[in-house]
C-alpha cells in the first residue's frame, strides 16, 4: 500500500474509532434506569434549589392559625405542617439539607477511603496488615450505632453532620480500592516507574488512583445514596439539625405524630423525595458501572 493510500484510510479508521468517552457514554445511554435516574436527579435538584425562587415562603416564622391545612388550601398546594409552614416550600429547603449533606459526606467519604485503601493496597506488607485492621474493627460496629452516639454528644449541625456520616462511610471504599490497588501494583508501568526512581506518592496518585477512576467514581454515586439516608436516619431519631432548619428525615419525624389523625401530607411527600432521590443514584451508580466495563464498550 502507497503512502497516500495508508493517509487516505487514516481519517476513515479515526472516525469510525469512537473515543473513550463517546464509548462510555453510548453504554451509559442504552441503560433506560440510568437516563430515568439522572433525569431524576436533575429534577430533584432544580426543584430544591430553583423552586424556592419561584415559590416564596417563609419557613423561619411559625403560624399556628395556618397549622395542618389540608392540601390544596389557599396558597399552599401540599398544604402545611403542624407549625404552620408551607409544605411545599418545606419539602423545598429540607431538600437543600439532605442533598448538601448527603453530596458532601458521600464525596468526602469516598475520597479519604480512596487514598487510605489505594495507601494500604500499594504498600502491602505490615502497613496493609495495619491499616486493614484498623477498618475491619470499625466495620464490626454497626455504622448507625456509631452515627446515634457521636450525634448524641456532639450538637448537629451541617457540618458535623458532614463530618459523622463520613467518619463511617469512608470504611467500604478502603476496602474496594485496597483491593484494586494490589491487582494494580503489579503491572508492567507501576516497575517502569519504580526502576525510574518513582516513589510510593507518586504511584498511588499518579497511576493507581488515576487507574481505578472508574470504580471510585461507581462507588461514589452509591456511597451519597447511602449518605443521604444516613442524614434520613438520624433526622428520624431526633438527631437532626435543630430548627428552624429542616430535611426531610426531620419531616417524617415531625409528621409521623399526626398519622393516626390522617394527615397524609405530613408523611408522604418527605418519604416520597427520599425514595427518589435514593433510587437515582442507585440507578445511575449502575449506569455507569455498566459504562465503564470494557467488555460492554466493544458491543
Amino acid at each position: 500500500m502507497t503512502a497516500a493510500a495508508v493517509e487516505a484510510t487514516q481519517p476513515e479508521a479515526a472516525v469510525a474509532t469512537p473515543s473513550l468517552a463517546r464509548r462510555t457514554l453510548s453504554v451509559f445511554a442504552r441503560n433506560k434506569l440510568a437516563l430515568l435516574g439522572a433525569v431524576l436527579l436533575v429534577g430533584l435538584i432544580a426543584f430544591c434549589f430553583l423552586g424556592p425562587l419561584i415559590h416564596h415562603t417563609d419557613q423561619v416564622h411559625t403560624d399556628l392559625s395556618q397549622a395542618n391545612l389540608a392540601p390544596g388550601s389557599a396558597g399552599h398546594p401540599l398544604g402545611t405542617t403542624d407549625l404552620g409552614y408551607d409544605m411545599l416550600g418545606r419539602l423545598m429547603y429540607g431538600g437543600q439539607t439532605s442533598l448538601e449533606v448527603g453530596l458532601a459526606a458521600g464525596l468526602l467519604a469516598t475520597l479519604f477511603g480512596t487514598v487510605y485503601g489505594a495507601v494500604a493496597g500499594y504498600f502491602g506488607g505490615w502497613v496493609d496488615a495495619t491499616m486493614m485492621r484498623i477498618t475491619d474493627a470499625a466495620l464490626a460496629i454497626p455504622a448507625l450505632f456509631l452515627l446515634v452516639v457521636v450525634a448524641a454528644i456532639i450538637t448537629p449541625s451541617k457540618l458535623v453532620l458532614i463530618l459523622i456520616i463520613a467518619s463511617v462511610a469512608w470504611l467500604s471504599p478502603a476496602r474496594l480500592i485496597r483491593g484494586e490497588a494490589l491487582a494494580l501494583r503489579s503491572r508492567d508501568y507501576i516497575h517502569a516507574m519504580r526502576l525510574m526512581g518513582g516513589g510510593g506518592g507518586r504511584a498511588v496518585f499518579k497511576h493507581i488512583v488515576p487507574n481505578a477512576i472508574g470504580t471510585v467514581i461507581v462507588n461514589a454515586t452509591f456511597q451519597i445514596a447511602d449518605a443521604i439516608l444516613y442524614v434520613a436516619y438520624l433526622s428520624f431519631l431526633g438527631l437532626s439539625i435543630p430548627p428552624p432548619a429542616a430535611d426531610w428525615g426531620s419531616m417524617l419525624s415531625s409528621g409521623i405524630t399526626y398519622t393516626q389523625v390522617g394527615y397524609w401530607w405530613l408523611i408522604f411527600p418527605p418519604g416520597i423525595a427520599i425514595v427518589l432521590v435514593v433510587a437515582a443514584f442507585n440507578f445511575i451508580g449502575d449506569g455507569l458501572r455498566d459504562a465503564f466495563d470494557v467488555r460492554l464498550q466493544k458491543n
